[in-house]
């Protein structure tokens, strides 16, 4: 059974808004924001149950895979760009930039260049780069949330706070095949980090959600995302015992945000929830598709590296769940692991007039645990083995 995803039925927001869920004036949030900002100056761990990091989880290996299309592809758009332009949207391979990503409107201050002041031939040949590191799926998902941001601009008329192409790319390092570089897109309910180094590549953190998920009007009728992470995972949960149930609810209200958010790149976090060989063959098949639906918006052959990786570590894996699990319900769930976290939520409406945890509002991110996000020990155990220049 498919659940049917809300259309386009949203209208700009009235009233008063959701409880705990006040809009915060712009310098109340700069500020809060870059109180947060300070945490990255912090050692990067990553994220853990307790703060240690389990060594030797990700190491390098030579895949057999080649990463020279999206080095390709980096290096076309960089070539299409100003020297003014370039030096905005290059950094270092081991910048903080890395780390200043946020899902939040655009008054935030961003770093890179905006996809909205590029030329037509510039932006495709940036959307290049992103299609040449995402499956299919992944890519129409990405597109699919810019366009729905879109359609937050058409309900509301603010521009100045969304819109198809108000995203922000930056490229870490030199895009050379062998040596370590990586990209990073930016803006609201759309941020992806890519490391590449020689046929590995790692994509995370991968921050994706949309308010709303679909619509039947406007530029973009006919848009829907997260309709399989949503009802696959209902699909899982129903399908268990109650006592099966029991062990996997952590909670019945719905966290306000995703744990791992922006600038919770240490963040700690416990195991909870049922265990993967708690589960039938059945369930523990669903669970794995489940994943898959995360790791595949990734390019295929890396996303299969990656579900192996997964495989490897299933006896410490959890599947925690949080609200309703009746057909319609409203839920929180993540899978974790010691070399994956994938969280999903549904949010309270900001943008549009819902005033509570909605289906129309979704956020998810894929996490590497243990310091893996952003290539990191990928990055630290290259120049261990090969002496590089800091930048």
């Amino acid at each position: 059974m498919t659940t049917q995803t809300t259309g386009f039925v949203a209208k700009q927001r009235r009233g008063s808004p959701a409880r705990g869920f006040a809009p915060e004036p712009a310098e109340v949030v700069l500020r809060r924001l870059e109180s947060a900002k300070t945490s990255t100056t912090a050692a990067f761990k990553g994220i853990t149950p307790d703060g240690a990091v389990i060594p030797g989880l990700f190491p390098l290996q030579d895949t057999g895979i080649s990463t020279t299309p999206i080095t390709s592809a980096a290096q076309a758009f960089l070539a299409a760009l100003s020297q003014e332009t370039r030096t905005t949207a290059t950094f270092a391979v081991d910048s903080d930039a890395w780390h200043q990503w946020c899902n939040i409107h655009p008054f935030v201050s961003r770093h890179g260049l905006l996809i909205e002041e590029m030329s037509n031939a510039q932006r495709n040949l940036a959307l290049d780069m992103v299609r040449q590191s995402l499956s299919p799926a992944g890519y129409g998902t990405a597109l699919g949330v810019m366009r729905l941001n879109e359609t937050i601009r058409e309900i509301t008329g603010k521009g100045d706070e969304y819109g198809e192409w108000l995203y922000w790319l930056s490229i870490m390092g030199t895009p050379i095949d062998g040596e370590p570089w990586g990209w990073q897109l930016d803006g609201h309910h759309l941020n992806l980090n890519a490391f590449v180094l020689n046929g590995q590549l790692v994509m995370s953190p991968a921050f994706m959600g949309s308010e709303p998920v679909a619509t039947d009007e406007g530029r973009y009728a006919g848009t829907r995302v997260f309709q399989a992470e949503e009802q696959h995972a209902l699909d899982l949960m129903r399908d268990m015992t109650a006592e099966q149930q029991r062990k996997a609810v952590i909670g019945d209200e719905l966290p306000p945000e995703v744990f791992t958010t922006a600038f919770r790149d240490n963040f700690e976090m416990h195991y909870e929830g049922i265990k993967y060989e708690e589960l039938s063959s059945a369930q523990q098949g669903l669970l794995l598709g489940l994943a898959e639906l995360y790791v595949g918006r990734m390019r295929p052959d890396h996303a299969r590296i990656k579900m192996d990786e997964v495989r490897e570590h299933l006896s410490e894996t959890y599947f925690s769940w949080t609200g309703s699990f009746e057909e319609k319900g409203l839920f929180y769930y993540r899978i974790h692991s010691p070399v994956v976290l994938i969280e999903f939520d549904h949010q309270h409406g900001l943008a549009l007039e819902e005033d509570s945890p909605q289906r129309n509002h979704i956020h998810t991110i894929l996490r590497t645990p243990n310091g893996n996000d952003y290539g990191r020990d990928l990055l630290r155990q290259h120049r261990e083995r090969v002496p590089h220049p800091q930048g």
